[in-house]
């Protein structure tokens, strides 16, 4: 079996990270467990990142990336409502069927919060330039103006904390989605 390069190591740590973080937090996280779930020793984890913060922060913009991906991907050649409708079903679905990208966005929420607490706001910086980017990306794919924009990621924000609250596909509160954005989906499970 052919070697990892440090770059291929490095993107299957920070997917480890991701699993890790995503299941218990930044607190609740050690690199230990990063590390174990890579499959590699906890030196060599730091010989690849200088630290936990460093860590957290490639897992975070990891996940903000994927999901600008997953988005642009779904609405490729569309446009308007179109993009928007097969946008909500590919996010819906890839949240409901791997929820560790839904809870590593509310990990990277959480954990933004709390160093903006603590007067670490550096930390936010990069994670708000990142999510600008998403919304900017959105936007494109989009095609219409920024408030149209603005309405579909507050919608999937929307999404995020039905599907983090467990609310069954047959509840009323997703009747103000589309219905083949939120039941069908969760129906796949």
């Amino acid at each position: 079996m052919p070697r990892m390069s440090a770059q291929e190591r490095r993107t299957a740590v920070v997917g480890a990270a991701m699993i890790e973080f995503a299941r218990r937090g930044y607190d609740g996280t050690s690199t230990q467990d990063i590390a174990r779930r890579a499959g590699i020793s906890q030196p060599y984890l730091f010989r690849l990142f200088p630290g936990k913060r460093a860590l957290f922060l490639a897992a975070a913009t990891r996940c903000v990336a994927e999901t600008a991906r997953l988005l642009t991907r779904a609405a490729e050649g569309l446009k308007g409502e179109e993009a928007r409708h097969a946008m909500a079903i590919a996010y819906t679905r890839v949240i409901v069927k791997e929820p560790e990208r839904l809870l590593m966005q509310m990990q990277v929420y959480a954990a933004v919060a709390g160093a903006e607490a603590a007067g670490d706001h550096e930390f936010g910086e990069t994670v708000r330039a990142d999510w600008q980017s998403l919304w900017q990306e959105v936007h494109l794919a989009l095609g219409t103006d920024p408030d149209d924009t603005s309405w579909f990621m507050s919608r999937g924000m929307l999404v995020n904390t039905l599907v983090a609250l467990n609310f069954p596909p047959e509840h009323r509160v997703w009747e103000a989605l589309d219905p083949s954005i939120g039941v069908d989906a969760l129906r796949r499970r």
